[in-house]
């Protein structure tokens, strides 16, 4: 019977508080319980490689373009000034490609000045050799002069076709020495790149802060030697802090984006944080497994999130704590008036 009086009397006090820590709020409000929550950011290596430096620990307050990380680049500055000599010896191999097009091309014109002085001598034999076919006719001229001279005249035409044999080699050569600069033009193209790519790498190697926040988390030690992407911090957005909570089909149905939120933490009661409504889960998230009846459907809760302006976080941020449960009162109806217990303790 004792037992039966304590357990009835610890039951009638925790309705007692229970009723005294939610009262009822007035027609066009609503309540739910949540949590403050950020965006959180991790900060990971973009290659492989060792942890030389950690600039920060945990709890530390930091600004956008901070440097949070330095990883060891050893490895990447010896490849750069491997690429770097690759670019000097591309660029040599292009001055070395236009130094024999400039001599293909003189060859070139010695070749074309040989054709033209073969045709010439070509030209003279078949004259020669045609007045001693004449001449021949009324024998002013042996048969050995008009022998010599139809020889004379094929060895001419033979010349003439060495000649231009020799003008088409060099302008073949040209031709292949103006590719071997287009392969050394790409060449020194690709060892730029190799260099930008390098440089971009070692840069990337200093890791910055995106943006304002806090470090949460060391995931990583000083030395570690991490894969592409392992992760070293872990941040919170201080910028982006917002409290998530539920609501019943009824009221949740009635709540608008932008509409007005008060945030009351558990640890500090005696401050309301004004916030506004950015997102309305347009999908139950706590679902019977069926939904037939009117009283089940009322059983379906809506996944709701205030979010804390900007502005008001930057004049706060060092008392910004995500995890921190409270309660979040949300205006569902413009009209309707904050209860006084909402209203004093506001922060501007």
């Amino acid at each position: 019977m004792l037992l039966l009086l304590i357990l009835l009397g610890a039951g009638g006090g925790y309705y007692a508080w229970q009723k005294l820590s939610h009262p009822g709020l007035p027609p066009g409000l609503a309540s739910g319980n949540g949590r403050i929550e950020a965006t959180e950011i991790d900060v990971s290596t973009k290659i492989a490689g060792r942890i030389k430096e950690i600039l920060v620990n945990e709890g530390d307050f930091i600004s956008a373009g901070q440097v949070l990380v330095r990883m060891d680049t050893e490895q990447l500055e010896a490849r750069r000034r491997q690429a770097e000599a690759e670019l000097r010896r591309a660029v040599i191999g292009v001055e070395t490609a236009k130094s024999l097009i400039r001599q293909r091309e003189a060859e070139g014109v010695a070749a074309d000045a040989t054709v033209a002085q073969q045709d010439a001598k070509f030209e003279q034999a078949e004259k020669k050799r045609a007045r001693s076919e004449q001449l021949i006719t009324t024998a002013a001229v042996s048969q050995q002069v008009l022998d010599d001279d139809r020889a004379n005249s094929l060895a001419a035409k033979a010349a003439v076709s060495a000649a231009k044999a020799h003008a088409a080699a060099t302008e073949a050569a040209l031709s292949a020495a103006k590719a071997q600069v287009v392969d050394a033009e790409a060449a020194v193209d690709a060892a730029r790149a190799a260099i930008e790519t390098i440089a971009a790498d070692i840069n990337d190697s200093t890791l910055r802060s995106p943006r304002d926040g806090r470090v949460q988390y060391r995931v990583a030690q000083l030395g570690e030697v991490l894969a592409a992407g392992g992760r070293i911090l872990n941040l919170v957005d201080l910028g982006d802090v917002y409290m998530t909570f539920f609501l019943p089909t009824a009221e949740a149905g009635r709540v608008t984006m932008g509409s007005d939120v008060r945030l009351v933490l558990d640890a500090a009661p005696q401050y309301i944080v004004p916030a506004k409504v950015t997102f309305v889960a347009d999908v139950a998230q706590f679902t019977p497994k069926t939904v037939e009846t009117e009283e089940e459907r009322q059983k379906l809760m809506f996944r709701i999130k205030a979010r804390i302006s900007p502005e008001l976080l930057r004049k706060n941020i060092r008392n910004v704590k995500t995890g921190l449960p409270g309660m979040a009162y949300v205006q569902l109806d413009q009209n309707a008036d904050w209860p006084a217990t909402l209203q004093r303790g506001l922060v501007q």
